[in-house]
């Protein structure tokens, strides 16, 4: 089926959205050894692009390692974080760029099997790259002996999700797999050693995956000549919101708000929300920070808040969102969330304390440390994080907490 969607990219970058031919990538790789593959993987300091910031280098080392009989390489394409749509661009345009980065994975970690995990509502996706597959099985990137590299066999199917937000952590999403209820696992152990049907297991994001062939094509120095010494190569951001030209961004690690800012033509910002309903706040007295792991970092979605915004219904948003998307598994999660959502009205009708409000930032702050998955862990920053930088707002001004 044709699909007319408008990706609305915007700004084309120096990795994911330069030029890339399909299967250079992987013809790079197959004529190294899988050790020097890796190096060149940690000499980039290619991180997970999916939030978490794991060296991605350490992951495929932990299951190259391993003598298991089976090992798999799973790509986390469950972009169910509000605000976010980078993943789906780079598998509508560049999926040679995805399913290079899984081959080359299968590779040098060993692997025969890669399973694509997409997005129940990327169902529409589906056909489009099932006939990218076949082409690919039909030039030998695909399939036994790849690119006539004798024992190299690899291939890739895709399974759909079921629109579960807490599938996109990785445990939860393995147990999809498996076809068990979507919750996550308890962890020590952890993928690496026991991931998908009991064997060592990789899981990447899509935007993680894209930039290794990249990598094998250029090289782990040029790779890191981009972005910051902790913080290497570009980072691609989902922005919508208050501004001018919103859409798909390629921007290199360590640019400021600011600087976001400016070349999305937003005007008279009040906050911009890093990372999504999950993540934290910016007011405007911090838009000078960087987007970097070592300061503010991001799966990459991006929203911004003009200050025509009330604040308070911005976080009763969000809030509404974790509670409904929470998998009850935990009760920190479970019981946490529905009272901070409670607290969130009572401010709105008038009816709390400050002493109130103050015990649940703490609960938010013993929900990140108690809960079970990334769910629990994080949905209390936007609680926390808007409380915080805009509490004279929230408070006094739009009077709020007044009979």
């Amino acid at each position: 089926m044709e699909n007319n969607l408008d990706n609305n990219k915007k700004r084309t970058g120096p990795v994911l959205f330069s030029k890339y031919t399909r299967g250079e990538g992987i013809k790079k790789a197959l004529a190294m050894p899988r050790e020097d593959v890796l190096f060149e993987l940690k000499s980039s300091g290619l991180k997970g692009r999916g939030g978490a910031g794991f060296p991605t280098s350490t992951k495929w080392m932990l299951v190259a390692a391993s003598t298991a009989s089976k090992k798999f390489i799973v790509c986390n394409a469950d972009e169910g974080e509000p605000g976010t749509f980078k993943d789906r661009v780079l598998l509508m345009e560049y999926p040679e760029l995805v399913f290079d980065g899984m081959v080359i994975a299968g590779y040098t970690i060993g692997a025969k099997t890669g399973i694509v995990y997409l997005r129940g509502e990327y169902e529409y996706l589906l056909l489009q790259l099932e006939e990218y597959l076949m082409k690919m099985r039909d030039d030998n990137l695909l399939g036994k002996n790849i690119l006539s590299k004798e024992g190299f066999d690899f291939d890739i199917s895709i399974r759909l999700g079921s629109g579960a937000y807490v599938c996109g952590e990785e445990t939860a999403l393995i147990e999809s797999l498996e076809g068990h209820r979507g919750e996550p696992r308890n962890r020590p152990p952890y993928p690496v050693n026991t991931g998908y049907l009991g064997f060592p297991t990789v899981v990447n994001n899509v935007e993680t995956l894209a930039s290794v062939p990249h990598i094998m094509q250029k090289g782990g120095d040029w790779f890191r000549l981009i972005g910051t010494d902790k913080s290497t190569g570009s980072k691609l951001l989902s922005i919508s919101g208050d501004c001018e030209k919103p859409g798909v961004y390629e921007i290199p690690w360590g640019t400021t708000i600011t600087e976001l800012l400016q070349f999305v033509g937003a005007q008279n910002t009040k906050a911009v929300q890093v990372g999504g309903a999950s993540g934290i706040c910016i007011p405007k007295r911090n838009f000078d920070r960087h987007l970097a792991y070592e300061d503010i970092a991001t799966g990459g979605s991006i929203i911004i808040f003009n200050e025509s915004r009330d604040m308070l219904h911005v976080l009763q948003n969000f809030m509404e969102f974790f509670v409904e998307e929470s998998c009850g598994q935990c009760t920190p999660c479970r019981i946490g969330n529905t009272k901070l959502l409670e607290g969130v009205k009572m401010i709105r009708s008038g009816e709390f304390t400050f002493s109130y409000i103050n015990a649940l930032k703490d609960l938010g702050k013993s929900m990140q440390v108690a809960s079970k998955c990334g769910l629990g862990q994080s949905s209390p920053n936007a609680f926390i994080s808007i409380l915080e930088n805009f509490k004279d707002e929230i408070f006094f001004h739009n009077g709020y907490g007044r009979k």
